[in-house]
């Protein structure tokens, strides 16, 4: 099993356990006050393994394992065996990171709670275009886009979705965990600049 797999697995399970105990769910939120009063920092990490239905969850997981897959098969190429490694930090890494501006966006507020790897996932979906900026996606399942026109979409969604600040699924974490993503891609492996450059000025749509 590889560690894309594995992470996918662990929060498929942990997801549906919160589905059924609202007291686990409640633990692992992301609740800024909680944190920064009582000192559960842990939240920061495990709201990153806990979903607001199946459809943020299978969301999240598709392209977990497409994009995840995707990053962590170079990241192998890149440096061998300690490839996975480097991807399991990185994708813990970063839905703590992309969390940081949420908590100390919403520190006043007590009653916030979010939830999601959205800002993990995110990262590795940002991550993933930087190599391979012109491969297809599909949205819906049905319409092909190039993946650098999906990241612009993506982006301009979840800023949109912040701005409305709806629900517990916290938008915030999609932005500032692909802004994460892009840079550590580009400290980890700086010829994927030009590469990635390269590769949009020679795109075509048609």
């Amino acid at each position: 099993m590889n560690v894309t797999l594995a992470i996918i697995v662990i929060t498929i399970i942990v997801s549906l356990y919160g589905w059924q105990n609202d007291s686990f769910l409640e633990r692992l939120l992301l609740n800024p006050q909680k944190i920064l009063q009582r000192g559960q920092w842990y939240r920061m990490l495990t709201s990153g393994f806990i979903h607001a239905d199946l459809g943020h969850l299978a969301f999240n997981m598709i392209t977990l394992f497409y994009f995840g897959g995707t990053l962590e098969q170079v990241f192998r190429a890149l440096f061998g065996e300690a490839g996975a490694l480097y991807l399991l930090i990185f994708y813990l890494v970063s839905i703590v990171v992309s969390d940081i501006p949420t908590l100390i966006r919403q520190r006043n507020r007590s009653n916030y709670n979010s939830l999601g790897a959205s800002g993990g996932v995110s990262a590795l979906l940002f991550g993933s275009i930087m190599f391979q900026p012109t491969a297809q996606i599909l949205i819906m399942g049905i319409i092909p886009i190039p993946g650098f026109i999906f990241g612009a979409l993506y982006m301009g969604y979840s800023f949109y979705e912040s701005q409305r600040g709806r629900g517990r699924i916290n938008h915030d974490a999609h932005l500032y965990g692909a802004i994460f993503g892009v840079t550590v891609v580009i400290l980890l492996y700086p010829p994927v600049i030009p590469y990635f450059i390269d590769q949009i000025s020679n795109w075509k749509l048609f």
